[in-house]
């Protein structure tokens, strides 16, 4: 990893706009500060650098090493203020904290009356707009100037914010119980995987109910129905439960559009919300609502009031071409899918601060898949490669093991099979290591294994036996993930029907159409 990427200050700089380098440079004059201030000068030299280099910045002579630490630690505040005073950054969020910060001056200085009025607004705008953590806040700090100020602003002033206070305290700890439960649930994703057994799946349901809090769904809002379904997709995504995905991503979804506001509000729930029901429609294989749903997000994210920032898009970039390949998979289109190889691999330059390797890899798998469905199985190796080389990066166990088997088998395909037994060796030893094996994965190592003891006339009989086999493995609720990551189904019928991967999927597109 380079100096670059552990530099948070470099980040922060190399982050910034054009306007909001211009705004920062406004707002250290309007400080009235000499114009060659150190940490003006250190501002300046880390804009213009390509790299972080610690040496290059001592070598000017800005900063002793000394004094380095704290002068990188006071620009990075300055940029930082300087950002938030900026229009753009002007969320709802900071509108919020800035009104209570104002009410704090005015209590401090007496005003007490002036301070209890700002706060009213405020708590209601936070109220409005689903903000109930800094609601509470709001009635807590309004409580400490009641008790110790007799202003008889209003009747029975002590009950309304004794009320108020305790509704939002219930709404916040419900919310906070389930987005507990929904991160605990995506722990143990990261951590297990998806159940593999009937055992499994009752100890995540006895888990799941266990930690769900009671509720009734009228007295919930947004907030709280966000993280109630999150928590139930979470749950349905982990016990392999497709359609309940499907119908808790919905509601997801449709949350966000009738309460249109929040999708503004909550940008990044909402392309989650979106990239969790195409995910779902990808395993169902619905094709049709796949597409349309693909059409509304980008339509969103084009319009004007979306938000536009670097963390969004990124977001953005990620799940709209994430699932341009899926509906590309999903109809056999291989060729028009690799037109978007070049766009991807610029874009993930553009972004390589904001997206980490994993999605990275996540992108390489995916575009190895498309190059083995259009039939180059030579540079389907060159990309699974990528990921099986990468030595520095902890990811999700089931990329790493379908990469190596879809690399098996692209080695067969491209008739590079004279070092097959040593892969073979090494993809098995690497599997039974991450204690990850799916049937499928047997079955496929034990097949290319036996390959050398197949006469030329026998292959297509042993190719039928392999998706008969495999066909019962498609309707294990278990094991019939694996056929998203790597559909060796459609391949072997490439292989009975003599006709193309491509072939294959469309015909089976056609027939599936939603």
């Amino acid at each position: 990893m380079t100096n670059a990427q552990k530099d948070s200050l470099f980040i922060l700089i190399k982050s910034l706009s054009k306007s909001e380098k211009r705004q920062f440079k406004l707002y250290v004059n309007r400080l009235g500060v000499n114009a060659d201030a150190k940490f003006l000068a250190l501002f300046n030299l880390l804009d213009k650098m390509k790299d972080y280099s610690e040496k290059e910045i001592l070598k000017s002579g800005i900063v002793k090493k000394q004094q380095l630490s704290n002068l990188k630690a006071h620009l990075y505040k300055q940029v930082l203020v300087s950002l938030r005073l900026n229009p753009v950054n002007q969320n709802i969020r900071i509108q919020i904290r800035e009104q209570l910060d104002f009410a704090t001056i005015l209590y401090h200085k007496g005003l007490y009356r002036q301070s209890l009025k700002i706060l009213e607004k405020a708590k209601q705008f936070a109220i409005e707009n689903e903000e109930k953590n800094i609601a509470f806040e709001i009635v807590e700090f309004e409580k400490i100037i009641e008790t110790q100020y007799i202003t008889r602003s209003i009747s029975g002033r002590a009950d309304e914010l004794s009320v108020q206070a305790k509704e939002l305290s219930i709404q916040n700890v419900i919310a906070s119980r389930l987005s507990n439960l929904s991160l605990q649930l995506y722990g143990i994703l990261l951590k297990s995987g998806y159940v593999k057994s009937d055992e499994e799946h009752q100890r995540i349901a006895e888990y799941f109910n266990s930690r769900l809090p009671h509720y009734r769904l009228e007295d919930l809002g947004f907030r709280e129905k966000l993280w109630l379904y999150k928590a139930y997709l979470w749950y349905s995504f982990l016990t392999q439960d497709f359609l309940s995905s499907f119908k808790y991503a919905s509601k997801l979804t449709d949350l966000f559009h009738e309460n249109e506001q929040m999708i503004y509000m909550n940008p990044v729930y909402y392309l989650k919300s979106n990239n969790y029901l195409l995910e779902a429609l990808f395993m169902l294989k619905y094709g049709t609502q796949f597409k349309a749903v693909l059409h509304r997000l980008e339509e969103v994210i084009a319009s004007g009031p979306f938000p536009k920032n670097e963390n969004v898009a990124s977001l953005s970039f990620l799940y709209i071409y994430i699932n341009k390949l899926n509906l590309h998979f999903m109809e056999g289109s291989f060729e028009e899918g690799l037109m978007l190889v070049d766009e991807i691999l610029s874009q993930l330059k553009v972004h390589k601060d904001t997206i980490d390797e994993h999605h990275v890899m996540v992108f390489y798998y995916k575009i190895a898949c498309m190059y083995f469905g259009n039939g180059d199985n030579r540079m389907c190796i060159a990309y699974l490669k990528k990921i099986i080389d990468n030595k520095n990066l902890t990811m999700r166990e089931d990329l790493m093991c379908f990469s190596r088997v879809l690399s098996l088998v692209a080695h067969y395909e491209a008739g590079m099979d004279y070092h097959l037994d040593v892969q073979l060796k090494s993809t098995y030893k690497f599997l039974l290591k991450m204690n990850d094996l799916h049937e499928v994965q047997k079955e496929m190592i034990r097949f290319l294994r036996n390959l050398g003891n197949i006469y030329p006339h026998e292959l297509k009989g042993e190719f039928r036996k392999l998706h008969a086999r495999f066909k019962e493995l498609d309707n294990d609720p278990y094991e019939r993930r694996a056929f998203l990551y790597l559909d060796i189904i459609s391949w072997l019928e490439s292989k009975i029907e003599n006709k193309s991967v491509a072939e294959i999927i469309r015909e089976k597109s056609r027939a599936l159409i939603r």
